[in-house]
């Protein structure tokens, strides 16, 4: 297992973006990913999940991931939530 914290940072307007793309990140990697938010746990492959969350600019959000590419996606998703950016 491998886990990390990180701070989301993003604009008000975009977090509903932000929270899709995320879910769309999850799910390129094979492993087992949760993102967790004051003790309450959703699995971050799951756009409901993720959104039952509340997730918003500043908030503290743990990650971890199992699996053989749990390093690659808990690094992805961490450098994705400090800086959500849009292609």
């Amino acid at each position: 297992m491998v886990e990390d914290v990180v701070v989301f940072q993003c604009e008000d307007d975009l977090q509903m973006k932000a929270v899709a793309v995320l879910v769309q990140k999850a799910s390129e990697y094979r492993s087992t990913v949760y993102i967790t938010k004051a003790g309450r746990r959703a699995n971050a492959k799951s756009l409901l999940g993720v959104m039952s969350l509340g997730i918003e600019n500043g908030a503290e959000l743990g990650l971890s991931a199992d699996g053989d590419d749990a390093p690659a996606a808990v690094q992805a998703l961490a450098d994705y939530l400090k800086n959500p950016q849009f292609a």
